[in-house]
């Protein structure tokens, strides 16, 4: 599985609208096809810069859904959100393949 995490530092004038917006942008991502689930969480530091920061983890079965993304759907989304908020916010993107994911183990006392 893959992993395409986009962490964005949001203004505050504009937080509150962006929070809104961002629920129809992640289903717009989800609905190109290429990922299997979103998570949406907010980074819990407080920025030098100011504002919230978030972080959206999308998770591709395959490399190539990814390669997808990038080559058929990114760009256009990317445009999206430049229009609407422009300078009122940052973000990087990161990509994260899991190699193995661990559970507890139950022990009986």
């Amino acid at each position: 599985m893959y992993i395409y995490n986009v962490t964005i530092n949001i203004d505050d004038a504009i937080h509150k609208e962006w929070l809104t917006w961002m629920e129809t942008h992640i289903l717009d991502v989800l609905n190109t096809g290429k990922f299997q689930s979103a998570k949406f969480t907010q980074v819990l530091v407080d920025e030098e810069m100011g504002g919230k920061t978030y972080s959206v983890q999308y998770s591709a079965e395959t490399r190539e859904d990814l390669e997808d993304y990038y080559n058929e759907d990114a760009d256009n989304l990317r445009i999206e959100i430049a229009k609407k908020f422009g300078d009122k916010m940052l973000a990087f993107r990161t990509e994260l393949k899991l190699i193995k994911e661990y559970y507890p183990t139950n022990v009986s006392n």
